[in-house]
């Protein structure tokens, strides 16, 4: 009886092991691939919820600086220092076949010449903004709507010679004086993220001169503070950021209208063929994280703009090409 007792004992502690052993490993098995299956949900779940990126903002922002000072210096020059500041942003937006672009592009700064008469005299001032509304009915192609504004931001001056070689200050824009507003309609042609085209045959452009001191400069009616013009409009753009901490980014803009009317006879009428063009192209190279090396140009050509040359030792006032060019190294920050 007592060897008995102590059997069931034995076997009330040794067979439940015994199952517990041989069922561990099924159990192991049976949960680890009930985890496996809850974590592979679990990341399918997670692709799926994952949103695609329909905006995109870049650009670049850079503080410059350049300086010269020289004594008893055999070749001559002044001594100066220049401060510029420029930005250019662009907000992207792509959806299905609805694509929109917003750009703004601006450059201001200030040049300190103290040997000459007017020791403080601003360098840069520009601004830039346009947008643009497209709809995709073909690959790559857009039916697109398209809207810009240039001007500066305040009053400017140019500086020259007189007959006696003293330096004076001349009166060359202000605030909406010009001002150049376009509204127009046409197709864009875009086969990849840098490269754009852009054509219309329906482009509206209004010029003001608010300034009644500025109007015949800018070929605006000495009566009126616009003049409203007709006509086509092409813009090609290059955006290049493929290369880390390089961007490139230049817009060339053609314009021309149908025809054009003035009962002002100090007024130049443009007519069609007589294109206006500007070309502007920025390339900036950040480094060390802060600082920016970047040249920046801007060539122009307006055939209603009269500007002051010589020719044959006489004064003349016409249609001439403009064109800037500025290097800078600062701080700065591309994203």
């Amino acid at each position: 009886m007592k060897k008995t007792f102590i059997f069931l004992i034995l076997f009330a502690i040794v067979f439940p092991m015994a199952i517990a052993q041989t069922e561990t490993p099924a159990t192991e098995a049976l949960e680890t691939g009930v985890a496996a299956a809850e974590a592979g949900i679990a990341a399918e779940d997670t692709a799926v919820v994952e949103k695609p990126q329909y905006w995109k903002f870049t650009g670049f922002v850079t503080l410059n600086f350049a300086e010269m000072m020289q004594w008893n210096w055999a070749a001559g020059g002044n001594n100066n220092g220049n401060g510029v500041l420029a930005v250019n942003l662009k907000l992207a937006y792509q959806k299905d076949n609805i694509s929109w672009e917003t750009t703004f592009d601006s450059d201001y700064g200030w040049m300190w010449v103290p040997s000459t008469n007017f020791k403080w005299r601003k360098s840069n001032d520009r601004m830039v903004f346009s947008t643009k509304f497209g709809w995709e009915f073909h690959k790559t192609w857009y039916l697109t709507v398209m809207a810009g504004f240039k001007s500066h931001y305040h009053k400017g001056y140019e500086y020259k010679l007189d007959d006696q070689k003293v330096e004076q200050e001349l009166y060359a824009y202000n605030w909406l004086s010009p001002s150049y507003s376009d509204l127009s309609v046409g197709i864009d042609w875009k086969p990849n993220d840098i490269f754009t085209v852009y054509l219309s045959p329906i482009a509206g452009r209004i010029t003001t001169a608010t300034d009644t001191l500025l109007r015949a400069k800018y070929g605006v009616p000495l009566d009126k503070t616009f003049k409203a013009e007709l006509g086509a409009t092409f813009k090609a753009g290059v955006n290049y950021t493929r290369i880390k901490n390089l961007k490139i980014i230049s817009t060339l803009t053609l314009f021309t209208p149908y025809r054009g009317a003035s009962k002002d006879p100090d007024v130049y009428v443009q007519r069609f063929g007589n294109i206006d063009v500007d070309w502007d192209l920025a390339v900036s190279y950040q480094f060390f994280k802060v600082l920016n090396v970047t040249l920046s140009t801007s060539l122009k050509y307006y055939d209603a703009v009269k500007i002051a040359y010589m020719k044959n030792g006489v004064e003349h006032y016409g249609p001439r090409v403009q064109f800037r060019e500025i290097i800078g190294l600062g701080i700065g920050y591309s994203f």
